[in-house]
């Protein structure tokens, strides 16, 4: 069995490195499965589930404009299955959906926590493709990772300026 290549571990997935789009792209996944975790510790505490809410509707919007704005389209070429990327815009399109119908309730809606599960369940699915499958072929692709990050990071700053 060979060596891992780097950024990728020895089951495949993607792992952090430095000076890579890949990199930022995974501590997203990170920040809002913790954050998710944070909403499930509230239980009860409306205020403070809401509040969880925002932030996690904010930083996927972010996240989502970022993969979508620049790290899909400069991807598309370079990995072996455009389905992979075309599977990941529509997993986006329903996570951003069932963000709406969120936004549009209270957290004593009786509704309201099974919608935040699901996006919740929704994103892990997302993020077990996306570091198992898209990521480890991009890395493996003579896509220029460094020059794409870079754009991301310009992005994401301007993203967040803004909210």
């Amino acid at each position: 069995m060979s060596a891992p290549q780097a950024g990728i571990t020895p089951t495949g997935r993607a792992s952090a490195r430095p000076d890579d789009a890949v990199t930022p792209l995974i501590n997203d996944h990170r920040e809002a499965k913790d954050l998710f975790k944070q909403y499930e510790a509230a239980k009860g505490d409306n205020r403070k589930k809401q509040a969880i809410y925002r932030k996690i509707a904010a930083e996927l919007r972010i996240h989502m404009r970022i993969e979508e704005e620049i790290f899909y389209p400069a991807s598309r070429k370079f990995v072996g299955d455009e389905g992979m990327v075309n599977e990941a815009e529509v997993e986006h399109a329903s996570a951003k959906d069932l963000m709406d119908q969120l936004d549009g309730l209270e957290p004593s809606d009786p509704y309201f926590d099974a919608k935040v599960t699901v996006l919740s369940e929704m994103i892990d699915h997302h993020v077990e493709e996306e570091e198992t499958e898209y990521f480890p072929e991009c890395r493996r692709s003579t896509m220029d990772l460094k020059a794409i990050g870079e754009q991301m990071k310009t992005r994401k700053a301007e993203l967040k300026a803004a909210h």
